[in-house]
């Protein structure tokens, strides 16, 4: 099942989407992709760094012993298709196609064989980096760098998806999550040892090396097979 937030002439709704329907209530609304709204309304979006090999060696990190993470601010989020604009204080904009899980009940101290039944389903999200700012607070969570979307597709096992980046039809990125160094259960369960997990929380996965930048008039569109795409164009700053 895909459940999603759109917008429609009755205000935002949410509720299971079926190829260009959106269904809540009874109530059939026909949604397009520039209707669609981040799927969730999470107090935080927690997120992984450093969980692919790959991006150790490219970056030239030390494996870490434990999940590494930072937090996005819920003021980060776009939705599929929305433009992410590029910021005026960095010349380093790149990105990141990463799985992300969305809470389902409030939650603290999960096991990671209990994650199932706490997680509402997975999405994508974009991990919009300034690469040029110094700290990952400056970095990554600004405003309009956490594109999540399209929709929350609830049956999907985290661990052997195959993914991939394309950036204005260019191949950036292509992986499987059976590469992650801690797996989506094992960050699900690390998290809930250390904050209270909200409905509507995002936890995101991390992504794979990343090879290049972007630039205003690119469109990013990062594919997890059997979760979805989500496709943002990167502006000018003039549309910031």
């Amino acid at each position: 099942m895909r459940l999603a937030r759109a917008r429609t002439d009755d205000g935002v709704v949410a509720g299971e989407y079926r190829d260009g329907t959106l269904v809540s209530d009874g109530a059939e609304y026909v949604v397009d992709e520039g209707d669609f709204l981040p799927p969730c309304e999470p107090t935080a979006l927690y997120c992984v760094g450093r969980n692919y090999a790959a991006t150790l060696d490219q970056m030239e990190y030390e494996r870490p012993e434990e999940p590494d993470f930072f937090i996005k601010p819920p003021a980060s989020l776009l939705g599929h298709g929305d433009p992410v604009a590029y910021p005026p204080f960095t010349e380093e904009l790149t990105y990141a196609g990463e799985l992300a899980a969305v809470v389902d009940v409030e939650c603290r101290d999960v096991s990671p064989a209990d994650v199932p039944g706490v997680v509402r389903g997975y999405t994508v999200m974009n991990d919009v980096d300034a690469l040029d700012q110094q700290g990952r607070t400056a970095r990554k969570a600004f405003r309009g760098s956490g594109p999540l979307g399209p929709w929350v597709e609830t049956d999907v096992d985290p661990t052997a998806i195959e993914m991939y980046t394309d950036v204005s039809g260019e191949r950036r990125q292509e992986a499987n999550t059976e590469l992650m160094l801690f797996d989506a259960h094992e960050i699900v369960s690390f998290l809930s040892r250390r904050f209270t997990l909200q409905p509507g929380d995002v936890v995101a996965f991390g992504s794979p090396a990343n090879p290049g930048l972007v630039e205003p008039g690119d469109s990013v569109e990062i594919t997890y097979e059997g979760v979805g795409t989500l496709r943002n164009e990167i502006v000018d700053t003039s549309e910031w």
